[in-house]
């Protein structure tokens, strides 16, 4: 039929052929080209760079990288493009367009590149070797940002601040200190955060996760530095020292606290009395005073009290009630509100 008789015509009309590889030419000119291929013969240089080339057309192409002649326009952000292919992607951009896709996870991509790289996800191949560390990657990109952490270089300056910082990353979360954005908010308080880190961090106090556990005493902690802290208890490290007096503490808070001892200080004002206290727990003791609050309550009679001082002292009725039989007072709950003591028998 029809389409036979375009076939032998197309046929008829490549009379030049290769003998390397059989492809068929219309014109002798573009076999002649062709042959480049299979010799590795460029005989266009670059005047630029020396760069040779096997076509006109791509020294041509080429000669843009120099000039800095971008010829093709998008005409939907009017952004320019040095080569026709450059634009044919960028235009997926505004498309939506993904012809690209993953055959293990049907995950769409809009370069055939990115799907390349994409795959090594699920190859394990990770072709970029670190020389100095051993380290492998998946990307070349991958490779040249680690390699700051053995030279030390850092390219992404602050503005505000002349800081420095290894990745662009670092450097964007760094700007929120000046511009006091804080993108990360909790759904559940409210409460916003400048990373998403210290989010989830935070998002254990809603759900009650303690991922750290103490080793000596299996006690678990919603926070490391709460653990690296509490492990002075049974290392008997005291890592904060009195300038005045030698004097060493477990915490930074008692140190501040003792500091008041030699300045005299007394940094803490009750709203209620303008009394003023040392440290911040003495101020909540004595807030009770005014609220009425007793959070102390003892076990055996459901007496309440504002302080704990105050309910150990009475628990000693119920001590001398008992004394025969006694053993120690312990302190059995606490659920944030209400301290419970109970007289434990033997």
């Amino acid at each position: 039929g029809v389409a036979e008789k375009l076939s032998t015509r197309n046929m008829s009309n490549k009379q030049y052929q290769c003998k390397v590889c059989d492809k068929c030419f219309t014109q002798k000119g573009n076999l002649k080209t062709h042959m480049r291929v299979h010799t590795g013969e460029k005989p266009y240089q670059c005047k630029e760079c020396n760069k040779y080339f096997t076509r006109k057309g791509n020294l041509k192409s080429h000669l843009r990288v120099h000039t800095g002649e971008k010829p093709y326009e998008c005409k939907e952000c009017n952004k320019c493009f040095t080569w026709k292919g450059d634009l044919k992607k960028h235009m997926r951009v505004h498309t939506g367009e993904k012809p690209y896709q993953c055959k293990v996870c049907d995950k769409h991509f809009t370069q055939k590149g990115t799907l390349n790289i994409h795959m090594r996800v699920h190859s394990g191949e990770k072709p970029y070797q670190c020389k100095e560390c051993i380290e492998c990657f998946t990307e070349n990109s991958h490779l040249k940002r680690h390699m700051r952490v053995h030279t030390g270089e850092k390219p992404y300056q602050c503005k505000e601040c002349n800081k420095y910082f290894t990745w662009k990353g670092g450097m964007k979360r760094h700007m929120r200190v000046h511009t006091g954005e804080k993108p990360y908010q909790c759904k559940e308080c409210d409460k916003c955060f400048t990373q998403k880190g210290t989010l989830n961090i935070h998002m254990r106090v809603h759900s009650g996760e303690k991922p750290y556990q103490c080793k000596e005493c299996n006690k678990y902690f919603t926070w490391k530095d709460n653990l690296k802290s509490h492990l002075r208890v049974h290392t008997g490290e005291k890592p904060y020292e009195c300038k005045e007096c030698n004097k060493c503490f477990t915490w930074k808070v008692q140190l501040e606290t003792h500091m008041s001892v030699h300045t005299g200080e007394k940094p803490y004002q009750g709203k209620e009395c303008d009394k003023f206290y040392k440290n911040k727990c003495s101020l909540k003791t004595h807030m009770k005073v005014h609220t009425d609050e007793k959070p102390y309550q003892c076990k055996e009679c459901d007496k309440f009290y504002k302080n704990k001082c105050s309910l150990k002292t009475h628990m000693k009725v119920h001590i001398v009630q008992q004394r025969h039989s006694i053993s120690k007072i312990e302190e059995t709950e606490n659920d944030g509100h209400v301290h419970v003591f109970r007289v434990i028998f033997m």
